[in-house]
C-alpha cells in the first residue's frame, strides 16, 4: 500500500521523538550511538538530526576520537534551553516560583511570604506577581513559557479546583487552574503539594530508587504523599493524604516537644514544628530534659507512622517538611521502632529537597503536560523546514 503524506508525517514525528529520547538519555552520543539508541538508520538519524540542530532542539557537543581512522565522530547533546516551563508552590506561609529549563534545571526563582488570610483574590495576584519575577530572573518572558504546574495545599480534584483547604482563608471552593488560566499566558496545571513532593522526591530527591514510598511532611502542619508504583496516590476523593480538620491539628506525638519549650522558655509561643526543632538544638547541646523530650517525640511520631506503614507496605519513608533537617536525630528513632515492629520495614530519610520539594513537583508536573506539545510542534517545524528544502514534487524523508 503506498504511503500517504500523512502516513509519514507521522512517521518522522514517531522517529524525532525517538531521537530526542535517545539523546536525553544517552547524554552526548554520536550520530551512529543515536541511531542504535533510536532504532532508526544512521541515514534517517542524520537527517533529523540536521533539521533538530536547524531548529535549536539539538546541538553539537564537539568530536571525540574513537580510535579508528579519518575524522573523530561528532558528539551531539539535547539542547535543554530550547524551551522552559515553571513550577509555583502555594502553601500557608505564601508562594514560590521557579523558572526550569527541559532537564528540570532551575534558572530562575522568587518567593514571597503572605498571610495565611488573605483574601482568595490577593493571592491569585501575588502568584502572578511572584511568577513574573522568577520568569525575568530567569530571563525567560512569561508568554514563552511552554507550561506552568502549580502545587497546593488542600484536596485538589482532576480540573485544579479547590475543593476544600483547611490552611488557607477564603481558599475552599476556588477554581485554581481556571483562574490562573484567565490571568496566564500559558497552560496551567494544578495539584494537591503532598503529590507533588513525593512526586519530586521520586524524580530528584531521597526516592529515586524507590516506587512505593510515603512522604511525610512535617511543618505548619502534618500532611502525607503517598507514591505507589511510582505514581502519586489521589484517592476516590483526591483527598489521599490530606490530614486534620482544621489549621492545627496535629499529631499528638508533638505534645511531648510542645510541653518541653513550655517549660523551657515560657515566654516564646511555638509551632509544633518549632518546639521541636527548639529541642533538638537544646538536645543537640547537650541538655538531657530536651534530648528526653525530642527522643519521645521522635518515638511517637514513629507509633504514628506504623498505622500507615503497616498497611500500606512503603518500601521508603522521607521526612519532609521543616523537620527534615534534623536528619538523624529523627530518622534513627523513627526506623528503629518501624524495624521493631514491621513485618517488612521500610528504610527512612529525610528529604533530599527540602522547602523546594513541592515547587520541584510543580516543575515535573509542567514537563510532563509540555513535552508533548513541544515535540508536536517540532515535529511541525521540522516537517515545513524539510518540506521546504525538498525539489518540487519530491516527498520529504521520514
Amino acid at each position: 500500500m503506498r504511503r500517504t503524506s500523512g502516513d509519514g508525517s507521522f512517521l518522522r514525528s514517531l522517529n524525532e521523538v525517538a531521537v530526542l529520547r535517545a539523546l536525553r538519555e544517552t547524554g552526548t552520543p554520536t550520530l551512529a550511538e543515536v541511531a542504535r539508541a533510536a532504532q532508526l538508520s544512521r541515514a534517517t538519524t542524520e537527517v533529523i538530526m540536521d533539521s533538530l540542530q536547524r531548529n535549536g532542539w539539538v546541538v553539537e557537543a564537539g568530536a571525540v576520537a574513537d580510535g579508528q581512522r579519518g575524522r573523530p565522530a561528532r558528539r551531539y547533546t539535547f539542547r535543554a534551553a530550547a524551551a522552559h516551563v515553571a513550577g509555583v508552590a502555594i502553601g500557608g506561609s505564601g508562594v514560590a516560583a521557579m523558572v526550569a529549563d527541559l532537564d528540570g534545571d532551575v534558572v530562575g526563582r522568587a518567593v514571597e511570604h503572605l498571610s495565611p488570610e488573605l483574601s482568595a483574590a490577593d493571592r491569585l495576584t501575588a502568584v502572578q506577581r511572584v511568577l513574573e519575577h522568577a520568569a525575568g530572573e530567569a530571563d525567560v518572558p512569561l508568554s514563552r513559557l511552554a507550561s506552568v504546574g502549580v502545587g497546593t495545599t488542600g484536596v485538589i480534584d482532576n480540573q485544579g479546583r479547590v475543593l476544600k483547604s483547611v490552611a488557607l482563608s477564603d481558599w475552599s471552593g476556588v477554581d485554581l487552574q481556571a483562574e490562573l488560566a484567565s490571568r496566564l499566558p500559558v497552560p496551567v496545571q494544578v495539584e494537591n503539594d503532598m503529590r507533588l513532593a513525593v512526586l519530586a522526591e521520586h524524580w530528584r530527591g531521597a526516592a529515586c530508587e524507590h516506587d512505593n514510598v510515603l512522604y511525610l511532611h512535617t511543618g505548619r502542619r502534618i500532611g502525607l504523599g503517598l507514591l505507589f508504583d511510582g505514581v502519586p496516590y489521589r484517592g476516590s476523593h483526591a483527598a489521599a493524604g490530606e490530614l486534620g480538620g482544621h489549621p492545627n491539628s496535629r499529631w499528638a506525638a508533638f505534645q511531648h516537644v510542645m510541653d518541653y519549650a513550655m517549660a523551657a522558655d515560657p515566654g516564646e509561643l511555638r509551632a509544633p514544628s518549632q518546639a521541636a526543632l527548639f529541642a533538638m538544638r537544646r538536645a543537640a547541646a547537650g541538655e538531657e530534659k530536651a534530648a528526653a523530650a525530642f527522643e519521645a517525640f521522635a518515638r511517637a511520631l514513629a507509633e504514628g507512622l506504623v498505622s500507615l506503614v503497616t498497611p500500606l507496605d512503603p518500601d521508603l519513608v522521607v521526612i519532609g517538611g521543616s523537620l527534615a533537617q534534623t536528619g538523624e536525630h529523627l530518622t534513627e528513632p523513627i526506623r528503629s521502632l518501624l524495624g521493631e515492629v514491621c513485618l517488612y520495614p521500610p528504610d527512612v530519610k529525610v528529604s533530599e529537597l527540602g522547602g523546594d520539594a513541592v515547587g520541584m513537583g510543580a516543575v515535573r508536573l509542567a514537563l510532563d503536560h509540555a513535552e508533548p506539545v513541544l515535540f508536536a510542534s517540532l515535529s511541525s517545524a521540522s516537517a515545513a523546514s524539510v518540506s521546504a528544502e525538498a525539489p518540487s514534487g519530491a516527498s520529504p524523508a521520514a
